[in-house]
């Protein structure tokens, strides 16, 4: 590879996703193509129910297209099997949902130290110190997600997923539940691990505050993709 060559992590390649409703044929996800490269931080825009949950999903393998490739680090994960699948999206893909997609019966420092226990890798106390303490949460370590509020469980999703090591990392409106103070700390934040671990973010979004601190922006209607 050539000296400054950007590998990609992320390809879509005409991706589609259809559903059945009330037996007519919804195109949530009209054909797509889009590649997201290491380093990069995008988002993506558009109204509620224009596609934009649907694509993030299948990004990250939570759903197949009806047709198509996803690709991450090369791997088709369109084509592996539930177990493998699961260990790509445990090593390579980092969600923060909107559901925060935290454990509910472990405290938010051993959500973290899990990702440890099933990688097999040592505990970095001072990273998890240095997550907690930039996202505000340091005095919620030993909470569980049931004694936080929205913010809080958003927050604690945001330090799991930039904890991890995975490449790519999906957001799903990260800052919904937060102030303009701390949503605008948090982004910095993504762009700062996106760019000095050569991960990939792509960040769903309605906040137009946010968007000048990402590289590419990307509009979607009724399930169509495009770049603004």
């Amino acid at each position: 590879m050539m000296k400054n060559q950007k590998s990609i992590i992320l390809e879509l390649k005409d991706v589609t996703r259809d559903f059945t409703q009330a037996g007519e044929t919804i195109n949530a996800l009209k054909k797509t193509n889009l590649v997201v490269k290491e380093g990069e931080f995008i988002a993506i825009v558009g109204p509620s129910g224009s596609g934009k949950s649907t694509f993030l999903t299948i990004a990250g393998g939570l759903q197949n297209p009806s047709t198509g490739l996803v690709t991450v680090h090369g791997t088709d994960i369109t084509k592996l099997s539930v177990k493998n699948l699961s260990k790509v999206r445990l090593s390579e893909v980092g969600f923060i949902l909107q559901a925060s997609n935290l454990v509910p019966y472990l405290s938010v420092e051993k959500q973290l130290i899990l990702i440890d226990k099933v990688t097999k890798r040592k505990t970095n106390e001072r990273k998890i110190h240095t997550l907690f303490k930039t996202l505000g949460i340091e005095k919620l370590a030993k909470k569980y997600p049931s004694d936080l509020s929205g913010g809080e469980q958003q927050r604690a999703a945001i330090a799991k997923a930039l904890y991890g090591t995975s490449s790519l990392i999906l957001a799903d409106e990260p800052t919904a539940s937060l102030d303009t103070k701390r949503a605008i700390e948090v982004v910095k934040l993504l762009v700062k691990e996106t760019k000095e671990r050569n991960k990939a973010t792509i960040m769903v979004t309605h906040d137009e505050r946010l968007l000048k601190y990402c590289d590419a922006i990307y509009e979607m209607h009724d399930g169509v993709i495009a770049k603004r």
